[in-house]
């Protein structure tokens, strides 16, 4: 069942407390009483209908209205898009990283301690490369093809060779590698890290974690491929036929 504009936003966070850090991206933090969706939207000023889709699409993983999120502007989807990585390098990975580092303390066998923490801080720097790459390269120019796609900024000879030779479909094959990561990740504690003696919920937490990063991720990437993507070269075909460019 999706989630209306009417329905109260406490009442969205009971039914599924991962949303706090979704909200959160938006500017919006806990203590906003009775107020319905639509209201703390208007309080806000944030766009109700993108709101929506967005915690429905995290609420239910079988909704995911691209044709409606396409409808939204490159301007407005990237700016969550980047909160999303905000949350992931200030918040999410360090919290984990804390996890891990505790550990040491109580785990005899530091060998599986620092095979952990290795491999992690591996995860991390792929990350890291990953998110920045999107930040400094991926992002402005998409950005750079709706200014052009509504003529608020001219195609030159800079630009032409990336919309002609490189379109934004070939950035949708760079994910992979940092699913299969953080796959790894998991099967080093699932399959082979004893617990800390006396302290077995310890990597259970922490696995937790990873599994919760990987599903904000999977959703994260959803949007990136499913409706980022190909409302850009949606974009940058109509500007090569605009301009007479096979």
């Amino acid at each position: 069942m999706l989630i209306s504009k009417d329905v109260k936003m406490a009442d969205v966070i009971h039914e599924n407390y991962l949303l706090v850090s979704v909200i959160n991206r938006f500017g919006i933090s806990l203590g906003f009483a009775d107020q319905s969706i639509e209201e703390l939207c208007q309080t806000r000023n944030i766009n109700l209908d993108f709101f929506l889709e967005i915690l429905n699409t995290f609420l239910n993983q079988d909704y995911f209205p691209e044709l409606q999120l396409q409808t939204f502007s490159i301007q407005l989807i990237v700016s969550y898009l980047r909160k999303t990585h905000s949350y992931y390098l200030r918040e999410k990975i360090p919290q984990i990283a804390q996890q891990i580092e505790k550990i040491s303390s109580k785990n005899e066998n530091q060998e599986n301690y620092i095979l952990l923490k290795n491999f992690f801080s591996e995860y991390i720097s792929e990350l890291t490369n990953h998110i920045q790459h999107e930040e400094k390269n991926i992002y402005p120019y998409a950005l750079e093809i709706e200014q052009i796609f509504h003529n608020q900024k001219e195609l030159t000879e800079k630009n032409l060779p990336r919309i002609k030779e490189h379109t934004i479909k070939s950035y949708a094959l760079e994910h992979s590698d940092i699913e299969i990561k953080l796959l790894d990740l998991k099967n080093i504690i699932i399959k082979y890290l004893p617990p800390p003696v006396g302290e077995n919920n310890s990597y259970n937490s922490i696995l937790f974690e990873l599994f919760k990063l990987e599903n904000d991720l999977n959703d994260h990437s959803r949007i990136e491929e499913k409706v980022m993507i190909p409302k850009v070269y949606a974009m940058e075909k109509e500007i090569l036929k605009r301009y007479n460019i096979i």
